[in-house]
């Protein structure tokens, strides 16, 4: 066997006590612990590019504000379920200044991270309408997403989106609205993790369609204003995030603080119900919870059962945050695009070495670069590559796991270091002599 950078023993190894047997299945957390105890045992530094976790200092507007809350006793109140006041007006006013629609600040609710809002709005949703139980996945999507139905008995569909672009979108949603059972749609938009950029067409088209049927859209912005191939920083200014809520009024977006701010740790983020559907009446949750409107159920039943409100002191570093970028004295933008210039430089090197770009394309456009990019290399499925990198320090994980229908990898960019690039070099041109 050629001799590779980590040796096949101690990977081997790792792997048999993992018990992980297919790499497609392998979960990030599993993944993570082949590499450290491989690491830790082959004295060999790793190149972690699995996990999507931010890899920037958290913004110092929410720290401030988040110890000055702190300081003042905060800790010592349970928060409002409905959500702290300023944070729910900065909210609305910063949707309103990223996005370019008005949005009241009713409908602007505080929750444990865009993970609790995507649970809380897969549950409320999927008991809405009694016939309507499935949650349609606009795929390739966050792992952990499908995870969250499975947890909670909700049914869910998925088709991969590499092959449905443009006008191939419409017929291909409404496949599955006709049958009259999907009770939600959902999409990363920038997508995680092949970085395509639904464009205002596509998303007119998902608004159109979810009027038509009666469907809710969940328009997930974990990666909020990151294509930077179009300057989104300017406050209150054009061009705005694309965004589903132009087109529809049947849309809850989820805002996050981990990436766009990097205050992932403190599990912060705000689901924005659209007005009208905040106050729309169910039957099915008139049946049972007694109030049938959207907005209330959301909160006073579904979070308050999940965790009793939200982090307070992390409500107002959130809020001031949110504040600083609508004042336009935070570029948030400026501090992510970090992101953009490592992918552009992960790229050249992977494929200086016989890799390619598996979602290379955004209709017409060359994908963004950003937190995340996909790669494959000729004659190796996703799990075959995922496994076979980790010989030479590198750990990614499978496509397979996103619901993608392509063979290859997803890479984030989140994790890598200034001094790991030409180790990166090193090992991938090794890989592809050996390969």
């Amino acid at each position: 066997m050629k001799e590779t950078p980590i040796p096949a023993n101690i990977v081997d190894n790792a792997i048999q006590a993992l018990g992980i047997t297919d790499f497609s299945n392998a979960t990030i957390r599993e993944i993570v612990a082949v590499a450290q105890q491989s690491e830790r045992i082959s004295g060999q530094e790793f190149i972690k590019m699995e996990m999507g976790v931010p890899g920037l200092p958290p913004s110092q507007y929410g720290v401030d504000a988040q110890i000055k809350a702190l300081e003042n006793g905060i800790a010592r109140l349970y928060p409002d379920i409905n959500g702290l006041p300023q944070l729910k007006q900065e909210a609305s006013r910063f949707i309103k200044a990223y996005i370019g629609i008005d949005l009241a600040p009713e409908g602007c609710v505080p929750v444990c991270g865009s993970m609790q809002g995507t649970y809380a709005s897969f549950l409320t949703s999927s008991q809405a309408d009694e016939k309507k139980d499935t949650i349609l996945f606009i795929d390739p999507g966050f792992p952990v997403q499908k995870q969250q139905c499975k947890v909670m008995g909700t049914k869910y569909e998925s088709f991969d989106v590499y092959d449905f672009r443009g006008d191939k979108l419409g017929p291909k949603i409404e496949s599955y609205l006709k049958e009259g059972h999907i009770a939600a749609i959902i999409y990363s938009n920038p997508n995680n993790p092949s970085w395509v950029c639904l464009n205002e067409e596509e998303l007119r088209t998902i608004g159109t369609l979810a009027t038509k049927y009666g469907t809710i859209v969940l328009e997930d912005l974990a990666y909020f204003a990151m294509d930077f191939r179009q300057n989104l920083s300017i406050p209150f200014q054009e061009p705005y995030q694309a965004t589903v809520a132009r087109y529809t009024d049947n849309y809850v977006l989820l805002i996050s603080g981990s990436k766009a701010f990097s205050y992932a740790g403190e599990r912060i983020g705000v689901s924005c119900i659209s007005d009208k559907l905040y106050h729309k009446e169910y039957p099915a949750l008139t049946h049972r919870y007694g109030n049938g409107q959207f907005g209330p159920v959301f909160i006073h039943r579904v979070l308050y059962a999940l965790s009793s409100g939200t982090s307070h002191s992390a409500q107002y570093a959130l809020a001031a945050m949110l504040k600083a970028a609508s004042d336009g004295i935070y570029d948030f933008r400026k501090d992510v695009s970090e992101y953009g210039r490592r992918a552009k430089r992960l790229k050249e090197i992977f494929t200086r070495h016989g890799f390619y770009i598996v979602y290379d394309k955004d209709l017409d456009k060359p994908v963004a670069d950003g937190f995340y990019f996909t790669i494959a290399y000729p004659g190796l499925s996703g799990k075959e590559l995922a496994k076979e990198l980790l010989y030479y320090g590198v750990s990614t994980m499978a496509l397979d796991s996103t619901g993608s229908a392509q063979q290859g990898l997803r890479i984030c960019t989140s994790f890598v270091k200034e001094n790991q690039y030409d180790l990166l070099d090193t090992r991938m041109k090794l890989f592809n002599q050996h390969h």
